[in-house]
């Protein structure tokens, strides 16, 4: 097989500085056995991620995913807010806030009436509530996702918890 040299030309001398003994097939040797490296490197990624016990994890922390979001929604839409209606709060859970600096064009006695205005004007605050939302959040995720432990357990005798 002929190759090409720096001046352009074709020949079917060795390059400079292989023996008379060159073999072109080498080349096709070499581009072989980067195939075959290449191939064993992806078969043996496509085995690891298609094993079942990824597989398993993938699909496990989808409906982890999807199962806390569905609890967040159901605590900030749905609890929380007859609970700030009970409760003496006046305003959402998440809009309670404490004033530590007061910024610029803070009025008197009427102060900030939400917790974007306060941050808006530079006050330094304490958004409490919307800590307490969370912390609720967490609660109730927690409680959910320990309710739905003890059930599986129950139906099927395995020790999950």
């Amino acid at each position: 097989m002929p190759r090409l040299t720096t001046e352009g030309t074709y020949t079917d001398s060795p390059p400079p500085g292989h023996s008379t003994s060159y073999d072109p097939d080498d080349d096709d040797d070499l581009l072989d056995q980067g195939r075959a490296k290449a191939r064993r490197f992806l078969n043996g990624f496509i085995d690891f991620a298609f094993q079942g016990n990824v597989l398993e994890i993938a699909f496990g922390l989808i409906i982890a995913s999807m199962f806390t979001a569905l609890v967040t929604s159901l605590m900030t839409d749905i609890l929380l807010p007859p609970i700030s209606v009970l409760l003496p709060l006046n305003k959402n859970l998440e809009e309670k806030f404490a004033v530590l600096k007061k910024g610029p064009n803070f009025e008197g006695e009427k102060g900030y009436n939400t917790l974007k205005q306060a941050q808006e004007d530079g006050a330094v605050v304490m958004a409490y509530g919307f800590f307490l939302n969370r912390l609720i959040n967490f609660v109730g995720v927690g409680l959910s996702l320990y309710g739905m432990a003890a059930t599986y357990q129950y139906f099927s005798k395995d020790p999950i918890i």
